[in-house]
């Protein structure tokens, strides 16, 4: 359409009309923390519903709509979501047009933010501001967050990847209405913007409501390209320790592993996360958690449009080098091929299983989709679930061998300090 996707998903399996706007750009410390504050303010008042209760009462009105916005990094793009959920119109007496509505109201949300001599309200954006602090203060009291937060910036420095996705404290005082309007005017021009609707529908005239009502200004319609950061050579492994009167350690470990999204072993490292830290049935949870009793967690997680793989462990801080050799053994365990068939079979069933589990609801389905317009790589569902079965012993040990240990990060206390 005009600048923008439109992605539609009829189905009759939900009660509820799912609309869900995604706007991607590349990460950029210059506008990450406006584009963090966006679509909380958006949230705060439209043109025609000028206050968050003005607007929370019409949600009301519409059988109890729902709104929200999250803000999202997916490799080196920062990615804004606005969903709306709205009753199916099907399971009402009266049958009003509610989709019709919720794309009109969420057009208006993006389109036609409430203003004040033609910027954006100041006691709105203030009062925001406010509430954006908070919130990345929060990652400072949440110590989990956090070490993985530092891992990030200590692993990825000069890579746009380092910045949060809540963007920068010492940013937000900055802000204006008028700052914050004209940056708003440039993203509605280049940022890549994609509408999903999901639910009952007839597909031409919802088509044609997505049209008429999200009218964009004229926008280039190319794609919001990141110039990707190319791969970092590890010449030494970092370390890192950070100490705070805190009485759990967090070791959190960055690795490298040279695969993303885009990649054809893609699958293969799926396999091996899940084996290596992803479930509860892998090495280092059972290793380092269950036979050891080092950690209260021990888990890894991989960023596939990044290629990074993240392990996080709780430990008391006298445990470190017990439980770094531990997981320093079961990533070798992994790259020699000491790993059963049983074990092979079973991260399959609860890869599939995870799959299925996401697209059995709106927001997960966008999710799984939305990897396709991240990356050029286009992974249909089916071939998903068919490629995870064909993985075999030498395609996870091949991914295995690839993975380079990049930054050790450890938040540990202050004892026996004085």
């Amino acid at each position: 359409m005009k600048g923008f996707r439109t992605h539609l998903l009829p189905t009759d399996k939900y009660k509820t009309n799912t609309l869900v706007l995604k706007m991607k750009a590349p990460l950029a410390k210059e506008i990450v923390t406006l584009r963090a504050l966006l679509p909380y303010v958006w949230q705060s008042g439209t043109k025609t519903y000028p206050s968050m209760k003005a607007l929370r009462t019409h949600l009301d009105e519409l059988y109890g709509a729902t709104l929200n916005v999250d803000l999202t990094k997916k490799g080196e793009y920062h990615i804004i979501t606005v969903r709306l959920d709205v009753a199916n119109e099907k399971f009402l007496k009266e049958q009003p047009s509610l989709l019709r509505q919720a794309v009109q109201l969420l057009s208006e949300i993006v389109l036609s933010p409430a203003l004040e001599n033609g910027r954006f309200v100041s006691q709105i954006v203030e009062q925001e501001k406010r509430a954006l602090k908070q919130r990345i203060q929060s990652v400072y009291d949440d110590k989990m967050r956090y070490a993985n937060l530092r891992l990030v910036e200590e692993m990825c420095q000069n890579e746009p990847y380092a910045l949060h996705v809540h963007g920068r404290l010492e940013d937000v005082d900055a802000i204006t209405p008028e700052s914050l309007f004209s940056y708003y005017e440039k993203a509605l021009q280049e940022d890549e913007i994609d509408l999903y609707i999901i639910g009952d529908m007839e597909e031409t005239s919802t088509l044609e409501m997505a049209q008429s009502y999200f009218q964009f200004p004229s926008r280039s319609t190319q794609e919001a390209k990141q110039a990707s950061t190319p791969p970092k050579a590890i010449t030494n492994v970092r370390e890192v320790v950070e100490k705070q009167d805190i009485k759990q350690g967090k070791l959190n470990i960055g690795y490298r592993t040279h695969i993303t999204y885009e990649d054809d072993d893609y699958y293969a490292l799926q396999q091996f996360n899940g084996i290596f830290g992803g479930f509860s049935h892998s090495k280092l949870f059972i290793n380092v958690r269950e036979k050891a009793s080092l950690a209260y967690y021990a888990a890894s997680r991989l960023e596939s449009h990044k290629g990074l793989l993240m392990v996080m462990a709780g430990i008391e801080p006298a445990n470190y080098e017990k439980a770094m050799q531990i997981i320093h053994e079961q990533m070798k365990a992994m790259k020699q091929g000491d790993f059963t068939d049983e074990e092979m079979e079973q991260t399959k069933a609860v890869i599939r299983n995870q799959l299925l589990e996401t697209l059995d609801t709106p927001r997960g389905l966008v999710e799984v989709l939305y990897h396709n317009v991240v990356s050029s790589r286009k992974r249909p569902i089916e071939e998903w679930l068919a490629k995870t079965d064909e993985v075999s012993r030498e395609d996870v040990i091949r991914v295995a061998e690839k993975i380079e240990l990049d930054t050790i990060y450890f938040l540990t206390g202050m004892e026996g300090e004085q």
